[in-house]
Order: structure tokens, then C-alpha cells, then sequence
């Protein structure tokens, strides 16, 4: 339990002091005009109230990362509690944070966008597509576990097929109808449920005084199939959102485009990462605790519903519960106006009438929808379509890293606050496409040779460049 509160206690003042140390290095200007007002059209860029804009940001970056990701990482042991702390202090807010005010000062730019002007134009190609599959794959995998969860808490006749159908809809409203309209309305009610759940939680885990591990009990790797699955990578990869996701800078620039002022960054982008920081780490003590009583096999909804109804009850069960089926309702919704928003900066659409939203938008629904017939039709299909998401979400993060730290070199700041948390993530997504038993499958000790091998390469390059690009300046 010492372990747990420590972690808590880090999570907050990696806010309160790194978060301010990210803030003076990013020089926000109060007296600058933000996108939301140079760029006023009022369906995807509108000036909304920073609380709002906070709820919304929350949410869009939550989904099930930080309690089916935490749940699954919680199978890791103790070290999931320092890869969420140091992952989203280090990594994961300042990734978040600074794509966030990037997409900022570029008028409300979208990812893609980002990565093309600061790794070149065929990486801006690269991501496009790279983004927009990633963007079909939350919705996916964020239309079918809701609905399962429902499902739990439903009548027979509402069942998994109608809630599909529900949310699927809903999410067509949400992506097309101005992010005022729905979104703003109905996210911070969202948002308060799933701070109910977790504090609920959180409350119970102290109110029952359970035995949790220590850091001094050993960071041994805790896995059932521990021999397959090292510590290292797959725990970076497992316990995604509640460490870092490269989903988020898909996210950060819808809220880009309504913030009133660049002061308000540190608390929208970064604070919400911490936020979700803190949900993982009571999701994964709440886990570990978990299988300690009960052991291993049960999916992450009947782990989640097994832990809320043992310590709330059948009433603050369902409102726990609710609050879980939201996190991933709300990214979804997001994610495909995310793709939405991508595909009409490649086709240079003007989205401010539906008709121009409507002839993106369908396509893209229509390939989400075909997926989902495709994982329900395969009992398999939704685990392989959850690998390739996670993967792809952590390989987008590298190259978002990438990003900033050739931005930081451009504007003159210390990029080693980017470079180094780079260098770790292509460590991360390298290693595990050799080594994973869902990817290569190669032997552990030669995929970690690779790995370092093209991490190094990796670095190399950047020094080159920026050898080269200091010669040029000179000159």
C-alpha cells in the first residue's frame, strides 16, 4: 500500500513541478490569438469554457487504456506501477502537452500535418494513412467493448448487437453535428461518471485496507506466461493510455482548436494525461489485488464488474460500470472526427457545411462498420484487431516524439526532454515487432540486439541532421 500512495503522490507532483519545468520551456503567450478565434467556423473550431475543454480532452484520450490497459498490465506486477508513473510524467504528458501546443501555434494543425513539417513530407504521407487506420481501429475496438459492458447491465433484449447499433449511431451524430453540440454538451457529464468510478474505487481499495505488493517485495515479472511475455517491452505496450498513447496527439488538436488562450495548455493537455495516470495506477492495484484473489482467465469487463459489485454493490456497480462504458464511448466519437478532420486536410475540404462532412465521413463509417462485422464474425478477430491497434498507437508515439524533438531543435530548446523519451519508444515498438508472439515471435536476447541496433541508427540520424542543419545555418 506504501507503493500505491507513493505512486499516487508522484503522479500529482510530476504535474504541480515537471509539468511546470514543460510549461517554461514551451514559453506559452498569453497575448498571442489561438485558432479558436483566427479560425472561428463554428463546427470544429469554437472558443469554449477551459473546464469544458478539459472534460472533453479527458475523455477523448481515456477510453479503455487506462483500466483494460492497466488491468492487463496489472499481470506484470509491482514494475506497472513505474512504468505509469515515470511513462506518464516523463513521456506521456510532455508527448501530449507538446503536441498539443504545437498543433496550437500551427492554427489547430492536425497530426499528420505536425509530423510533415517537422520529418518531411513523405512522413507526413505516411502518417496520414498510418493515423486514419489507427483512428477506424478505436472506433472499432471502442464500439464493442462498450457494448458488451452494457450488455452486463441491460435487460436480455438490449443486447450486445443493440448496443452496437446505439453507439455506432451515435457516434455518425457526434463526428458529423459541431463539437459544441453534442460533444460539449454530454462529455462532462461523461467525464463526472468516470471520476465517480474511480474514486469509488479508489475509496474502497483504503476503506477495505487491501494487502497490496511493495516495490521492495521485488519487480520479479508476475505473468502467467511470463516466459513469452517480458516485462520489457510488452508491459510498455499493454499499459498504453495510462503511460503514453500516441492516440493522444490524434486528440490534442481538436481542443487546440478551442482554446481561449496558450496559457490554459499545461492544464488541458497535460493535466488530463495525468489524470488518466492516476485512473490506470487504482485500475492496476485494483487488478493486482484481484488476481491475488482470484487468479487469472476472466476477461478485463468481468474483472471490472466483479471488482466494482464486490465493493460498491449492485447500485454503485452499475454507476462504476457506466462510468467505464463512457471512457471508450468518447474516444470513439472523437477518433473518427479526428480521421474525419485528417482526410479533408488531404483533400483540402472545407468541412463547415454537412454535406462536405458527409462525403468523408460515410466512407470512413463504412469501413469501421465492415471491421466490426468482421471481429464479431471471428472469435478471434477482436483480440487480433486489439494488437494491431496497440502497436500502432506506440509506433505513433514515436514518431510524434520525433516530431517535437526536431521542433525543440529548430526553436532553440532543450530538446533532450523529447530525445530521449524517443529513443526509449523506438526501443519499445522495435523490440516488441521482433519479439512479441503475435508479431515476429523471434528469440528474446536477438530482438533486443536488433532493437538497441536500430534504436542507435536511429539516434545517429538525428545527430546528422542536426550536424548538418547547424553547418547550413552557419553558412
Amino acid at each position: 500500500m506504501v507503493t500505491f500512495c507513493i505512486a499516487l503522490l508522484l503522479l500529482v507532483l510530476g504535474y504541480l513541478l515537471y509539468g511546470k519545468v514543460a510549461e517554461r520551456v514551451i514559453k506559452p503567450d498569453s497575448k498571442a490569438q489561438t485558432p479558436a478565434y483566427a479560425k472561428n467556423d463554428g463546427v470544429d473550431y469554437i472558443p469554449m469554457p477551459t473546464w469544458k475543454i478539459f472534460m472533453i480532452q479527458f475523455l477523448n484520450i481515456a477510453g479503455l487504456g487506462p483500466i483494460f490497459g492497466a488491468i492487463l498490465g496489472a499481470q506484470f506486477g509491482p514494475a506497472a506501477y513505474i512504468w505509469i508513473v515515470v511513462g506518464c510524467i516523463f513521456i506521456g504528458a510532455f508527448h501530449d502537452y507538446f503536441s498539443g501546443m504545437i498543433s496550437l501555434r500551427e492554427g489547430g494543425a492536425n497530426l499528420p500535418e505536425i509530423i510533415g513539417k517537422y520529418l518531411g513530407n513523405t512522413t507526413k504521407t505516411v502518417m496520414r494513412i498510418f493515423s486514419v487506420v489507427l483512428l477506424v481501429l478505436v472506433g472499432v475496438v471502442f464500439v464493442s467493448q462498450p457494448a458488451g459492458l452494457l450488455d452486463k447491465i441491460t435487460p436480455d433484449w438490449m443486447n450486445n448487437t443493440f448496443w452496437i447499433v446505439v453507439i455506432f449511431a451515435y457516434y455518425l451524430v457526434a463526428t458529423l453535428l459541431p463539437i459544441d453540440k453534442v460533444i460539449g454538451k454530454v462529455y462532462p457529464l461523461f467525464a463526472f461518471a468516470l471520476i465517480f468510478m474511480a474514486v469509488g474505487v479508489l475509496f474502497m481499495i483504503f476503506w477495505n485496507g487491501i494487502e497490496l505488493p511493495e516495490i521492495t517485495d521485488g519487480l520479479s515479472n508476475c505473468h502467467p506466461k511470463k516466459e513469452s511475455t517480458p516485462i520489457f517491452p510488452i508491459m510498455c505496450i499493454t499499459i498504453a493510455c495510462g503511460a503514453i498513447s500516441g492516440f493522444h496527439a490524434t486528440q490534442s488538436p481538436l481542443m487546440a482548436r478551442c482554446l481561449k488562450n496558450e496559457n490554459l495548455g499545461r492544464k488541458v493537455f497535460y493535466g488530463a494525461m495525468i489524470l488518466e495516470g492516476i485512473i490506470a495506477m487504482i485500475w492496476a492495484a485494483a487488478a493486482i489485488w484481484y488476481y491475488k484473489e482470484k487468479g487469472y482467465g476472466e476477461s478485463q469487463a468481468s474483472i471490472v464488474y466483479f471488482i466494482t459489485e464486490t465493493w460498491m454493490g449492485k447500485i454503485g456497480s452499475i454507476l462504476a460500470m457506466l462510468g467505464v462504458v463512457f471512457a471508450p464511448i468518447t474516444s470513439g466519437d472523437t477518433a473518427l472526427r479526428s480521421a474525419r478532420l485528417i482526410l479533408a486536410d488531404f483533400f483540402k475540404m472545407d468541412q463547415s457545411k454537412i454535406s462536405k462532412r458527409l462525403m468523408i465521413s460515410i466512407p470512413v463509417f463504412v469501413a469501421t462498420a465492415l471491421i466490426i462485422v468482421y471481429s464479431l464474425s471471428d472469435a478471434a478477430g477482436f483480440n487480433i484487431i486489439w494488437r494491431y491497434f496497440g502497436w500502432s498507437n506506440q509506433a505513433l508515439s514515436v514518431f510524434t516524439l520525433w516530431a517535437i524533438t526536431v521542433y525543440m531543435v529548430i526553436t532553440k530548446k532543450p530538446w533532450i526532454m523529447a530525445f530521449l523519451p524517443a529513443l526509449f519508444m523506438t526501443q519499445v515498438c522495435v523490440t516488441y515487432l521482433l519479439l512479441a508472439p503475435e508479431c515476429l515471435s523471434l528469440d528474446h536476447t536477438i530482438s533486443y540486439i536488433i532493437g538497441g541496433v536500430v534504436t542507435v541508427a536511429f539516434a545517429i540520424g538525428f545527430f546528422v541532421w542536426k550536424n548538418r542543419r547547424k553547418e547550413t545555418i552557419e553558412k
